[in-house]
């Protein structure tokens, strides 16, 4: 990944983190993790798939996402799945954020199923508009044990021009 993009989702991410912790500990219940997922929304000015120079974050933008998580039970296998809409906010961020339930635990433990994906439905930009990265289901899991928060960071997506633009990113490379 690109670092100018990787440290900027860094510099989010922390920031919406400890801004929430406090948040997040008033919320809690005992033993059960609140989840957040986010991620961020790009436009890729030059259609290469990276975040360059020229690429901005797009406000706006409306991400499905999908959710399934097994509950913790040992005597039942209930799973949990719902699917919602969010809008990213100035920075191309988008965030759900689930409360804690019971049952529910930081998918740190491999024989905890639980994935989230990110899909795409449109743009918040009339001239960044054409689905790029339109879907992701790598997610990195975050657990912060002081808050009992778990944070689930989807891999960016991001939409294109219609046109390629030939004075900021030169002729496409075959």
């Amino acid at each position: 990944m690109n670092p100018v993009i990787l440290f900027v989702i860094c510099s989010l991410f922390f920031q919406s983190v400890f801004l929430g912790v406090e948040s997040a500990k008033a919320k809690t219940v005992k033993g059960n993790s609140q989840i957040i997922v986010m991620g961020l929304v790009y436009c890729d000015i030059c259609s290469n798939n990276t975040f360059s120079t020229h690429s901005y974050f797009i406000p706006g933008a409306e991400v499905k996402i999908d959710c399934i998580f097994k509950a913790v039970s040992p005597r039942t296998a209930e799973h949990i799945s719902f699917s919602v809409n969010r809008t990213t906010n100035r920075y191309g961020v988008y965030k759900l954020e689930i409360p804690s339930v019971e049952g529910i635990k930081c998918a740190e433990d491999s024989a905890i199923v639980s994935s989230c994906q990110a899909s795409l439905m449109w743009s918040g930009s009339p001239d960044c508009n054409v689905p790029g990265y339109k879907s992701t289901s790598d997610e990195i899991a975050i657990k912060s044990k002081q808050a009992n928060l778990c944070i689930y960071s989807l891999n960016a997506l991001n939409f294109r021009p219609s046109r390629r633009e030939i004075a900021l990113c030169g002729k496409k490379k075959h």
